[in-house]
């Protein structure tokens, strides 16, 4: 039978996205001398029914994660179909997920949904058309209301569904029962919520006194603090960046005692 767990010398870095944005952040950390294990907390699915409105009227697209893009993209079809729409993006993950789907006309918010509010607030205006949002079935924030304040409509298309794990991966048990995780990045206060329901069902909560629990946002620690971690880092601002410096801040200290 084949052991499940994995073998390395370099940290290991448990990765709790969707599988594709796990999969992009998992290189990043590569380049940090960071193996990763990845095991989706929530899983990416589009809706059976989702479907695109008439984008002629559309003054610009509003973006607020990378699985939008991605679930925008399978419906639009090849480049450069729709790319040419202003694209307004949540922070820089959802920005360069969008640049490479072949968008061209792309601003970052650099933030969260009140952050996009704002910039859109800026660099559109009212009267030249409607705004559409492309989200999940489960939303963060109020962008349509946000905006819909200062005279914006925004139309709300949802294109994707997330789905919750019912258990963690018998590799990330094992990793854990074994000491060889040293830390879990979390970016959204649901994974981290359902990571903690995953790790008591699985009665692993101590297996976590050596871990490190690596944060987007205080939200996001707030959610992961309901269980006893070796330490609690909080990205200085919501971004992939930002949360890559703390990596490397745990790194640093674990190495230098």
């Amino acid at each position: 039978m084949q052991n499940t767990c994995l073998s390395t010398m370099s940290p290991l870095a448990l990765l709790t996205r969707p599988r594709p944005d796990s999969e992009h952040l998992a290189t990043l950390l590569r380049r940090q001398g960071i193996d990763s294990l990845i095991d989706p907390v929530i899983n990416i699915l589009p809706l059976a029914d989702a479907a695109l409105p008439p984008l002629a009227p559309i003054q610009a697209l509003l973006l607020t994660s990378a699985n939008g893009v991605r679930a925008l993209v399978a419906l639009l079809g090849a480049p450069p179909v729709g790319r040419d729409k202003p694209l307004l993006a949540v922070g820089a993950a959802t920005a360069e997920t969008a640049r490479a789907a072949g968008f061209h006309n792309i601003e970052s918010a650099s933030g969260d949904v009140q952050t996009l509010a704002a910039l859109a607030a800026k660099r559109l205006n009212p009267t030249d058309g409607p705004l559409l949002h492309i989200a999940g079935s489960r939303i963060a924030g109020d962008l349509a209301g946000l905006l819909g304040q200062q005279g914006f409509d925004v139309q709300r298309q949802c294109l994707y569904q997330a789905e919750a794990s019912t258990a963690l991966a018998a590799a990330t048990k094992c990793a854990l029962e074994n000491g060889k995780i040293h830390m879990v990045l979390f970016f959204s206060p649901r994974s981290a919520r359902g990571f903690v329901k995953l790790i008591i069902g699985a009665a692993l909560e101590s297996a976590l006194a050596q871990v490190s629990a690596i944060c987007l946002s205080k939200a996001v620690a707030e959610e992961a603090g309901k269980l006893t971690w070796r330490n609690i880092r909080v990205a200085a601002e919501p971004q992939q960046a930002a949360l890559l410096d703390e990596v490397a801040r745990e790194i640093e200290v674990a190495e230098h005692g």
